[in-house]
């Protein structure tokens, strides 16, 4: 089953920040039986906190936590990642090697954090377009052109301008949370003692935030670059979880005024 087609890919520069981002969204994927591969940019080095071997080690145990089919570096360069050809076919290669239906990625910019976050959005978006194209398989290992059905994005929470994504929808991670956490927790060398608290205490806050608006206890807001098709609408609604000010008939008691 190693080789498989993967159903979805979450990509992103750095080892972490697919945990921090979309640990609960990836797990709770799993969890449906789905297929999930995680595929991680650069190594995350240099940093003042870490080498290439121990990084290694603590993404290979957040992804045995988030229990994903398939978790790789395609060896990039971190601080001076950038979107070009080199990096587009180094990314595109990997997805036509997983052939997944989706491929879901961190989108915005952070100017007071890495820039290899919106540069990898930008990478993810031409690797996308690039794992389709024919003629050209000497520049993806010669593997064959796949077409990627859907684009999805991971908003980040803190970006430096405010999106407005043609379609929006909230993941209900509040069975997987805890799940998050303990993954992000695996990257000891990154996130130790008060540093850990405070990511906890953000990871936690804004999941809070995010599901608060689509009625659930904890989510991961995603988004679409168009409007999604709908076949069943009330399927898709769901219901609302909230409960209402007031008893209803259901229960025997008479609604408050």
């Amino acid at each position: 089953m190693k080789d498989a087609p993967l159903d979805v890919v979450f990509t992103a520069p750095h080892p972490d920040d697919l945990e921090i981002g979309m640990g609960g969204a990836i797990a709770k994927l799993v969890d449906q039986g789905y297929r999930v591969g995680m595929v991680h940019m650069t190594s995350g080095e240099p940093t003042p906190r870490g080498d290439e071997a121990t990084r290694a080690r603590e993404s290979a145990a957040a992804a045995e936590v988030l229990g994903v089919a398939v978790c790789e570096t395609i060896g990039l360069p971190n601080r001076v990642l950038m979107d070009g050809p080199e990096a587009r076919y180094a990314l595109a290669t990997a997805f036509r090697r997983h052939r997944p239906r989706v491929v879901v990625s961190m989108a915005g910019r952070t100017p007071s954090a890495s820039p290899d976050h919106y540069q990898a959005q930008l990478l993810a978006e031409a690797a996308r377009f690039y794992s389709q194209l024919t003629k050209w398989n000497d520049r993806f290992g010669h593997t064959q052109p796949f077409r990627i059905d859907h684009l999805v994005y991971r908003p980040v929470p803190l970006s430096a301008e405010i999106t407005h994504w043609p379609c929006r929808f909230v993941v209900d991670i509040t069975d997987t949370i805890d799940r998050k956490v303990e993954a992000v927790r695996c990257y000891k060398s990154q996130f130790d003692g008060e540093r850990m608290e405070r990511l906890e205490h953000y990871i936690r806050s804004n999941a809070g935030a995010e599901g608060v608006h689509a009625g659930v206890m904890y989510g991961e807001l995603y988004a679409l670059p168009r409007p999604m098709a709908v076949q069943d609408m009330l399927a898709t609604i769901g219901d609302w979880k909230v409960p209402p000010p007031f008893a209803t008939a259901a229960d025997g008691r008479t609604a408050a005024e």
